[in-house]
């Protein structure tokens, strides 16, 4: 199998861009796709992104997290640079740990259309409380969607894999 060319990347513009421009306001706009070559095998693409920072909608204090994006792919994913900024996007966002979650993986959804997805914040603990929102989907109908309820209903909230408690 050879390498992508350049008109599978037509819309992957950040990427090795130098003019990089860091939006502090909320933008799913950012975001960009490229297409998965390989549709017919079900395979997990995990990010993790452990300089998250939103804002308190109350206090306006900035909370810091470890955000972590689980997806198995369908027809398009999300180039790593956009994802990026578009986090870097929540600086000045202003919104609860959990809706910033869900937020998060609503316009992933919309933007790939996954089979699967799940989005998990660690935020750093304040006033001596830890908030840890864990949110999933998997597409209607489909062995995913199970797969959602069952990852749901047995999620392990503090896995091995993870070092930062």
């Amino acid at each position: 199998m050879s390498g992508r060319v350049d008109q599978e990347l037509e819309g992957v513009t950040l990427l090795g861009n130098q003019g990089t421009d860091y939006v502090f306001s909320y933008n799913p706009k950012v975001l960009e796709t490229f297409d998965n070559k390989h549709q017919g095998r079900d395979y997990f693409v995990k990010f993790n992104c452990p300089e998250f920072t939103s804002l308190c909608p109350k206090t306006n204090q900035p909370d810091f997290a470890t955000i972590y994006i689980s997806y198995i792919p369908n027809i398009k994913m999300v180039e790593s640079k956009s994802l990026k900024l578009y986090l870097f996007s929540f600086r000045n966002h202003g919104d609860f740990h959990e809706d910033c979650m869900n937020i998060i993986m609503n316009d992933l959804i919309e933007l790939m259309d996954p089979h699967y997805i799940e989005v998990w914040g660690k935020f750093t603990p304040r006033g001596g409380i830890s908030i840890d929102p864990y949110t999933n989907y998997g597409r209607p109908g489909t062995k995913y969607e199970e797969m959602a309820n069952y990852r749901l209903m047995n999620h392990d909230l503090y896995p091995e894999t993870i070092t930062n408690r």
